[in-house]
């Protein structure tokens, strides 16, 4: 196949986030001495910046807080001469160049082209969607123990969920919290076996099991937080100056909407080589459907779709070997 005239200005891939997937993405295709940019959100962060200690990191035996690990992970792309951007991104099109399909990404820097896009969007804690939550965010109510926790000293606070993400924050919250009531509406913790052993050991956690929130109360702030029994339906309320809500992750995935197959989920479908059902546009990390959402994971899934959005590049401009 004969080698295609293509602008200057479009790159081989642009990848739109800067969390581990997209960062690691960008890692390989750098390395590949592929032309890429990496676009990440000014106004937004990777959840992994707000994680406190990361422990189950292949190779670094030590806990590391996320937002060091996220650095490290950028002072290593930066070494292969990586291109990136600090920009929202409003709007993703099809294009084509003189018969050479692409895309254009439109953020409010102006509008950048690629012949292939890596997805690596991530994704966002899910709502309660209970009385007081909106009124109270950022008055009592967070999703991120890390950046909230030193505000709660001596005080009590409630964590809602059973999964890594609370049991790890809760834990990280005994050091300024005199007390912390963990709300799971099941019996039992879906945790790993080590969290949930140091969480049901610390005298500074009580355990309200299955149990749902009803309802989170007060006037300038939070003052309380009204459980509902999930078997009896009785409802009580636990005094609380906060509460650190656990419960999950919402793909951001809205970017694609309508481009892309998308789970029930709203996540985006994927293959095994990280391609999407659309030619040219790939996916990793956390806003893909998968069962385990981890660094580790996260890190994969983006050197497999950057290898996959070089292939396809090479095909596309005639250079595959």
């Amino acid at each position: 196949m004969a080698k295609k005239s293509i602008p200057e200005s479009v790159y081989d891939i642009i990848i739109i986030g800067g969390g581990p997937a997209g960062l690691t993405a960008v890692l390989y295709a750098a390395r590949a001495s592929v032309k890429t940019l990496l676009i990440e959100g000014a106004s937004t962060v990777s959840q992994i910046t707000t994680t406190d200690a990361i422990e189950n990191y292949p190779g670094i035996p030590e806990a590391v807080d996320g937002f060091e690990l996220v650095e490290r992970f950028r002072k290593q792309a930066l070494q292969f001469g990586l291109q990136t951007l600090s920009t929202d991104v409003s709007a993703v099109e099809k294009a084509d160049w003189e018969g050479t399909p692409g895309w254009t990404v439109k953020t409010s820097d102006g509008v950048h082209g690629a012949l292939a896009l890596i997805i690596a969007t991530g994704a966002q804690w899910r709502k309660l969607d209970v009385p007081g939550e909106a009124a109270f965010t950022g008055r009592g109510v967070s999703y991120c123990a890390t950046c909230d926790a030193p505000f709660y000293r001596n005080r009590e606070v409630v964590v809602v969920g059973g999964g890594n993400s609370a049991i790890q924050e809760a834990i990280f919250l005994t050091r300024f919290a005199h007390k912390v009531t963990i709300v799971h509406r099941r019996g039992r913790l879906r945790a790993t076996g080590i969290l949930q052993k140091r969480a049901l050991a610390n005298p500074r956690i009580t355990m309200a099991w299955k149990s749902v929130v009803a309802e989170i109360k007060g006037t300038d702030g939070v003052e309380a937080v009204a459980i509902r029994d999930v078997d009896t339906g009785a409802v009580r309320d636990i005094p609380a100056h906060g509460i650190f809500i656990f419960i999950g992750l919402v793909p951001n995935t809205d970017l694609v909407r309508g481009i892309v197959p998308l789970a029930k989920n709203e996540a985006i479908v994927v293959d095994r080589e990280m391609a999407t059902a659309v030619p040219g546009i790939f996916a990793c990390g956390d806003c893909i459907d998968k069962a385990l959402r981890q660094v580790v994971t996260a890190c994969g899934d983006g050197a497999s779709a950057a290898y996959s959005a070089q292939l396809y590049v090479e095909e596309l401009k005639g250079e595959a070997y």
